[in-house]
């Protein structure tokens, strides 16, 4: 690796104006391409102290063993050299989204002799008209084999084309009138590209044209009472109509859009985008992307635009009138221009806000989330992709042990009420849901989060400790087993004589969420019991910097390594676990009730009384006499009753208002 002070350009060698520039590797590989308004002032923020970039740009910087720059006249020329430069060096440092999958198209091949349709995936050929994409590529195919009725155009190669030539003899669908047959001269090369110029005008939104001419001609056959050609015409009619149904209508039949949205974390991005042509979505892409660079959703934006349209092999079809996007990029102006250029025509490049684009909008952003949360549980589920993250962490961490048992801990709360924790176990990669646990915690252990994190760690491991001993008895507020909506398994069973132990298996490693502050609090809690053998580490979330007890600097892990992302999984596991026993108990506070501290109420009677009398207020003027009318309530109960309530105040306390709750936030205030 190279020192970036070795090869930092003095400060006035580098213009003031805008340009484009490119580091370069020892072996001269360009590693990474930008652009920038000022390149003095860009160029110099890569060599300030390399404490203080981001983990992605040090990486970058160290890599490189030189920095080139190239001036250009304004903004626009340098996005379009930034971008050809991407593609032609594929620079390892710059964000590239790549398909998923190879998305089929259909093509008609209108620079042939007989033009010929077909499904075709991979790189665009010219004179070639292209509709799509399509997904799955099943639909497509359906599409051409109905439209084949009306419209016969051939579909075959040329191998089986010229055989046909030789022969005298069409094929198969030249025989059930699924293709026109130019092969064996039933139709001269003029009609049959007329043929196939119909179908590609009905495929580009003409649908309509033909159906009202069919119908026209249907009409007219049946006014000459030749009802076999009436009848075949309907069919056609019917043919046509299914393919033109297949798409639903959800904006206004003049609206060529494509809608982007996208779904990201820390690490990757989902991309979706759906092609809306006549008011209908034509198609539609998906794309996964490794953020490799620090950027935002307004740049991540700009280099898919660039890379999605930028293609030299792109007709200008392909480009609508209108490109929606979740966030403008911030060179908005001059990608419009540019794409205007690309098309020949005026893009309109903008954030929908209200109305039924909106609404389609939040779709494709479904659609982008769904595809992140799929692209991530496959490769959670991958066995080679899971023990490469754990020896990964094993030999980053430098630990003498493998990973089988990795547990993670999180504490949530709102503004230091309702502090709870979870613990989430992971075991040979896979979350072990069985063995999650949550924790109520109190006292002097919820002042922040630091003392929370100990409490936690010292009650996990004497739990631990005390059942290495022998069984002890459940204990529900120390840490309990939840069912929360399925991510806990089922509840102890703490009727045998032998319970099931809560902890019974101690782990490799204990992750907490934080640095190093909550890092040190496990490792002291740990110490003070007097266990050496369980290694502990903290995930920042800001920066995914991975944290030691005995260092002062983090562990940085590739960005794109399965070990960060195995533990950022971990971490995020361990939030929603927290974040959902929060909500639960601080739903619980806010619905407490005066009738709570009534003894030898339960919920059936309370919900008696209050459906009787209607009200708490109602329950309190009350006599002895008229609370023993309820079924159920004897005379000590409605003596208790009444005595209790008695000495509540008007919020329900006993002796003492109620707290006041922030009802935006669940936060008890104090009074």
């Amino acid at each position: 690796m190279a020192d970036p002070r070795s090869y930092r350009p003095k400060t006035g060698e580098i213009p003031l104006d805008p340009g484009v520039y490119r580091f370069r590797d020892e072996h001269s590989r360009v590693v990474y391409v930008g652009k920038a308004k000022n390149l003095r002032s860009r160029l110099n923020s890569y060599f300030a102290n390399p404490q203080g970039l981001l983990p992605r740009t040090r990486a970058m910087v160290f890599t490189a063993a030189s920095v080139e720059w190239t001036v250009v006249g304004s903004e626009l020329e340098a996005l379009q050299l930034e971008y050809t430069w991407i593609k032609e060096f594929n620079p390892r440092f710059n964000v590239m989204f790549r398909d998923d999958k190879s998305y089929p198209y259909l093509a008609v091949t209108m620079g042939e002799k007989y033009p010929r349709v077909q499904v075709m995936r991979g790189d665009r050929r010219k004179d070639t008209r292209y509709f799509g994409p399509f997904y799955p590529a099943k639909a497509i195919r359906e599409t051409v084999d109905t439209l084949l009725r009306v419209f016969p155009v051939r579909t075959c190669s040329s191998g089986v084309f010229k055989r046909a030539e030789r022969t005298g003899r069409p094929c198969l669908l030249g025989y059930i009138d699924k293709c026109s047959a130019p092969c064996v001269g039933r139709i001269t090369p003029e009609d049959h590209r007329d043929l196939a110029a119909q179908f590609c005008d009905f495929m580009g939104g003409q649908a309509t044209r033909f159906i009202v001419d069919l119908e026209k001609k249907m009409t007219a056959a049946v006014a000459e009472l030749d009802y076999e050609s009436a009848a075949r015409i309907r069919d056609d009619i019917a043919a046509l109509k299914r393919v033109f149904e297949r798409n639903t209508v959800v904006l206004s039949e003049d609206t060529d859009a494509d809608i982007f949205a996208l779904k990201e974390d820390e690490l990757e991005a989902a991309v979706q985008v759906f092609h809306v042509r006549g008011g209908r979505i034509r198609g539609q892409r998906g794309w996964m992307v490794e953020k490799v660079e620090d950027m935002s959703t307004a740049d991540l934006v700009e280099h898919l635009l660039q890379q999605v349209y930028g293609d030299g092999s792109s007709s200008n079809n392909q480009i609508p009138r209108e490109v929606l996007v979740p966030e403008l990029p911030s060179n908005a102006e001059e990608m419009s221009v540019w794409l205007a250029g690309l098309r020949g025509a005026r893009v309109d490049l903008r954030v929908p806000r209200r109305g039924d684009k909106a609404t389609l909008l939040g779709t494709v952003e479904q659609n982008a989330a769904d595809a992140l949360r799929l692209h991530k549980s496959r490769r959670a589920g991958d066995l080679t992709t899971r023990s490469a993250a754990l020896q990964e962490l094993q030999e980053a961490l430098d630990l003498p042990q493998p990973l089988m048992r990795i547990e993670c801990f999180d504490i949530s709360h709102v503004q230091g009420t309702n502090v709870v924790a979870s613990m989430v176990v992971v075991e040979d990669g896979l979350p072990r849901k069985a063995d999650y646990r949550r924790f109520s915690i109190t006292g002097d252990a919820a002042r922040d989060d630091t003392a929370s994190m100990y409490d936690v760690i010292q009650r996990r491991f004497r739990n631990y400790l005390a059942e290495k001993t022998g069984p002890v008895p459940r204990d529900t507020t120390d840490a309990s087993t939840g069912d929360d909506g399925g991510a806990a398994g089922p509840l102890a069973d703490t009727t045998t004589a032998a319970p099931r132990q809560k902890f019974a298996y101690p782990p490799n490693l204990v992750v907490v969420d934080g640095g190093q502050p909550q890092v040190h609090a496990a490792a002291r809690a740990l110490k003070d019991l007097g266990i050496d053998d369980v290694f502990v580490i903290g995930l920042a979330k800001r920066l995914e910097e991975v944290w030691l007890p005995d260092s002062d600097f983090p562990v940085i892990l590739p960005r794109a390594s399965e070990g960060l992302f195995l533990l950022q999984r971990i971490r995020d596991e361990a939030h929603r676990f927290a974040i959902a026993f929060h909500r639960q108990k601080r739903g619980k506070s806010m619905t407490a009730s005066a009738l709570d501290a009534v003894p030898g109420l339960g919920p059936a009677k309370k919900k008696a009384i209050l459906s009787h009398f209607g009200s708490v207020k109602k329950i309190r003027a009350a006599t002895i006499e008229e609370l023993q009318a309820v079924p159920g309530v004897g005379p000590s109960l409605a003596d208790a009753l009444h005595r209790t309530l008695a000495t509540a105040g008007p919020d329900g306390a006993a002796d003492a208002p109620a707290p006041a709750v922030n009802m935006a936030t669940g936060e008890i205030l104090e009074t």
